[in-house]
């Protein structure tokens, strides 16, 4: 007998399970086939996509360094610290804070956003 045409030993091949509460659900063994599932073993859960893995940077080539905030949230900022009238060396010191911040926390937090905007005025 082959195992397609086998019953899940789970369910009994009726698909569905029930506990002593009433909750009835789906087979996790047959996922509602009623049939025995065919096992492979292992599993592969890893994520196969090139858009879930960061760029492979090639040894000897040249490493882009970020000179922008990435975030939308860091992009205002730091268009609104350009736009000030602070000093040139203010200007590009708090655009460097602005994309640690946003390495470092993932996006701009409102009390960094705050903080920069005090140094601004």
């Amino acid at each position: 007998m082959d195992q397609q045409s086998e019953s899940c030993s789970i369910c009994g091949g009726d698909g569905r399970i029930a506990n002593s509460f009433g909750s009835v659900t789906t087979c996790p063994g047959c996922h509602g086939s009623g049939r025995r599932q065919e096992t492979t073993g292992f599993r592969d859960v890893t994520k196969t996509k090139p858009s879930h893995h960061k760029p492979v940077v090639k040894p000897g080539a040249p490493v882009v360094k970020e000179t922008w905030p990435s975030t939308p949230s860091g992009q205002v900022l730091a268009n609104d610290v350009k736009k000030s009238v602070v000093s040139e060396a203010t200007k590009e010191r708090l655009i460097r804070e602005i994309m640690t911040h946003e390495d470092s926390h993932g996006l701009c937090t409102q009390t960094f956003a705050k903080k920069v905007r005090k140094e601004i005025r």
